[in-house]
């Protein structure tokens, strides 16, 4: 779909077959859907798959705390709140301390369930001991049930200091701000290692390989062979025209800012690793698909101006020659 919305603008004049050769190349993170993963929603949520898992295979529970435990995941929250962080901890225990009891006891009784269907409950059991195991300090911890692909990026904003989905890289061309590259980058790697497979994307997509990168400072460090790598900041061996490439680098923010707001780019509600590279390309095709009806928009009351005028000229001739 990408590559449509590429060669459609193509068509109507909106992007040259040079406009590939100079790129803007940035990162940000998609947002998932998810709660915000705090410690006792999690457990709380473990603990309400594990008993309906008991309950689809016919397993008894001991106890299974459907009246204490959302009491005392609310409570904790509570807690929290009014900062009384002694008894938050406490009742966090205590929390963890009732799912991990939930969970032995179907642990305990693994082999009652039917072999054909052991493997889900074999995934389920697996999430909950990773949930009752991580630590504050973990890495690679599991941040929802439901989208165990879910990682903390840490963007050191005042008014989000971490999120919670997957990197995207954006590829767009420097005059147009024309989206062409754009793929998710799950494991949340280093900005400049991303940058050989976004050009890679943008060469099969436009047809066209990019000859000059303009990126952040977050790129620094990387080279790649036949590209040039412009860089905020860069001083060394920059012309005048160079440097007004590099200035227009920030013209790639607002496009990040409208995917974000207008195009679904800030909230996936599509699942797994799969979904989240589908989200983001049909993320990109939907900018691009706003561009090109701007354009025809403008086309069209270019062509209406003239019909009116060429109307008005021809009225006025008829009463030119009536006279």
């Amino acid at each position: 779909m990408l590559m449509v919305t590429i060669e459609a603008a193509r068509t109507i004049g909106l992007l040259r077959a040079a406009s590939v050769d100079r790129v803007i190349v940035d990162t940000t993170v998609m947002s998932k859907a998810i709660a915000h993963p705090t410690d006792s929603r999690l457990l709380e949520k473990t603990r309400q798959h594990l008993v309906r898992l008991a309950g689809e295979h016919g397993l008894p529970l001991r106890q299974n705390y459907n009246r204490k435990a959302p009491r005392l995941a609310a409570q904790i929250g509570r807690y929290a709140h009014a900062k009384q962080y002694r008894r938050m901890r406490k009742s966090l225990r205590t929390l963890r301390s009732r799912v991990g009891r939930v969970m032995r006891d179907i642990a305990r009784q693994f082999e009652r369930i039917e072999p054909a269907r052991q493997d889900r409950a074999r995934e389920i059991l697996a999430k909950a001991r990773r949930i009752l195991a991580q630590k504050t300090k973990d890495k690679n911890k599991l941040y929802a049930f439901h989208a165990p692909e879910v990682e903390c990026i840490a963007k050191g904003k005042a008014r989000t200091p971490y999120e919670f989905g997957v990197k995207v890289t954006i590829a767009t061309t420097l005059k147009e701000g024309f989206v062409v590259g754009m793929r998710s980058m799950p494991g949340n790697p280093y900005d400049g290692h991303t940058l050989a497979e976004t050009l890679e994307q943008v060469g099969i997509l436009a047809e066209r390989s990019p000859k000059t990168v303009i990126v952040d400072r977050g790129y620094r460090g990387v080279d790649i062979d036949g590209v040039r790598i412009l860089r905020s900041g860069q001083k060394r061996g920059i012309t005048r025209s160079l440097h007004r490439m590099i200035k227009r680098r920030s013209a790639i923010e607002p496009t990040i800012g409208h995917m974000k707001s207008d195009g679904r780019l800030g909230r996936n509600p599509l699942k797994g690793a799969l979904g989240d590279a589908l989200h983001a390309v049909l993320c990109g095709a939907g900018h691009n698909l706003r561009l090109l009806i701007r354009k025809l928009r403008l086309l069209c009351a270019l062509i209406m101006r003239a019909l009116m005028a060429s109307t008005d000229s021809a009225s006025g001739f008829a009463e030119t020659v009536a006279r």
